[in-house]
């Protein structure tokens, strides 16, 4: 982990350097690149949508790095945007489907329902489709305890909420997919 540190303070230096800008913030997309991608695809469902989400998030990077403080971990501030930007996507497809007349074709679960690989007798699906019941806040909290395996204390400084509220949401969340699996 301190590696890490060392060399992200290196690449975050480089960056404010005019003629090392370029290669640094490209060297911090090739590291980040795939860890938030999976955590941004696990909310919004398609690989476009997570792709363009995605590239929004670096958009934003890119626009505030040079204010980064440092006051915590370079991924955890990233992680912090790419969770905000995949929520205001969410929010916007909501908002879009709720002018549309076919609601029910548009929802994440229908959606998931549709692709081609899909098959309600496996467990991955059912997990998907449980995790499509939560509510966005807990669905975060699950994705990132469950899938990034991100300590409490972690989540608490990218989603700006308690350890306690946390682990209650993230105990919500456990005992709705398991209700959810058992009775689906």
């Amino acid at each position: 982990m301190a590696q890490q540190n060392i060399e992200d303070q290196e690449l975050l230096l480089q960056f404010k350097d005019p003629l090392k800008k370029e290669r640094a913030f490209t060297a911090i997309i090739k590291k980040y690149q795939e860890r938030l991608y999976w955590h941004i695809r696990r909310m919004v469902v398609h690989h476009e949508d997570a792709n363009d989400v995605l590239q929004n998030m670096f958009i934003k990077v890119w626009n505030a790095l040079d204010n980064f403080r440092e006051d915590s971990q370079l991924y955890t501030w990233m992680y912090r945007i790419a969770t905000n930007e995949s929520l205001t996507f969410l929010e916007q497809q909501k908002k879009r489907t709720s002018v549309s007349l076919s609601n029910e074709e548009n929802g994440l679960a229908n959606q998931l329902k549709a692709d081609k690989n899909f098959d309600a007798n496996k467990a991955e699906w059912k997990l998907q489709l449980a995790m499509q019941e939560l509510p966005e806040k807990q669905r975060v909290v699950f994705n990132l305890r469950y899938y990034d395996e991100m300590p409490y204390e972690e989540m608490s400084r990218v989603l700006e909420t308690s350890e306690g509220a946390l682990k209650a949401s993230y105990h919500h969340a456990v005992k709705k997919i398991e209700d959810y699996i058992l009775n689906h």
